[in-house]
């Protein structure tokens, strides 16, 4: 599996949603004006980050099942 590039693209996907979840976790315990101005700009970007993540897992699963 490791060999697979679809997995690396998978895994980039998912680390990336983490970073994003980490960055909004942190500005929130901050707090600070900029918590006010970019907390739901923030929480956008990670859905749509988890979004895409999940639908390279799907696609990764249907491809590697025998599409």
């Amino acid at each position: 599996m490791r060999d697979d590039p679809l997995f690396w693209v998978v895994m980039v996907a998912v680390l990336a949603v983490a970073g994003i979840l980490l960055f909004g976790v942190g500005t929130f315990g901050v707090g600070g004006e900029f918590n006010r101005r970019n907390a739901n700009r923030i929480m956008r970007w990670r859905i749509g980050a988890q979004a895409v993540a999940v639908a390279l897992i799907l696609l990764f699963v249907w491809l590697r099942r025998g599409g």
